[in-house]
């Protein structure tokens, strides 16, 4: 069991750091089974177990996207779940707690390496559409919140802009279609186009 492992390394003179390295596991998670005793963690053990929450149907499928997709937010697992699981009726909180519980379990830190940008040559006209995806919250008159999920095709030499919107995840025809309204609104294709961030809009359409 992984409490005792980590009681039995702290014995040795191992550090937080180097138990949570060695086993695979966040350092809070260290943090936590070293500050309960046996019994202690015995009875957290037990009501953990026994307590069925809402995605627990769900965990395996949610724990491989966090385990293959680590910066993955909550939000995008809902969206995932949603889609997948239209009869699904679930709320935001539960979704982001059950992902930072699954995250704390297993070691899965949504750290990621720092993006190093580089100054590019200037482009000729017609080479090259830069693609990229994101999302943002919007706010209504009424208080309530929805998510606005967008498409952008920017000409590299003009910065000449394109751009789709969607009130849900995008879906690979979505995708076809935005890029055939495109090329029509700029009058054509460049040689070459480059994307951003693609594998979380289609990957996981197409496995």
């Amino acid at each position: 069991m992984i409490y005792g492992t980590i009681h039995q390394l702290k014995s040795k003179g191992f550090n937080v750091s180097q138990i949570a390295t060695q086993l695979n596991v966040s350092r809070n998670r260290v943090y936590d089974y070293l500050s309960m005793d046996r019994t202690t963690f015995d009875q957290w053990d037990s009501k953990r177990q026994r307590k069925v929450r809402k995605l627990d149907p769900y965990r395996e499928e949610i724990l491989s996207w966090l385990q293959e997709y680590p910066t993955l937010k909550a939000s995008q697992v809902e969206d995932w779940l949603r889609e997948r699981h239209p009869n699904l009726q679930v709320g935001e909180s539960t979704v982001r707690l059950y992902v930072r519980d699954l995250r704390k379990e297993h070691g899965i830190s949504r750290m990621t390496k720092e993006r190093k940008y580089v100054a590019v040559q200037e482009l000729p006209p017609g080479q090259q559409i830069q693609v990229d995806f994101g999302m943002v919250t919007l706010s209504h008159e009424d208080n309530s919140e929805t998510r606005g999920r967008f498409i952008a095709f920017v000409l590299a030499h003009s910065r000449y802009k394109y751009v789709e919107w969607l009130d849900r995840p995008f879906k690979v025809a979505d995708m076809m279609r935005c890029h055939e309204n495109a090329f029509r609104f700029f009058g054509g294709r460049t040689r070459e186009l480059v994307y951003d961030q693609d594998a979380l809009v289609a990957v996981n359409e197409n496995k």
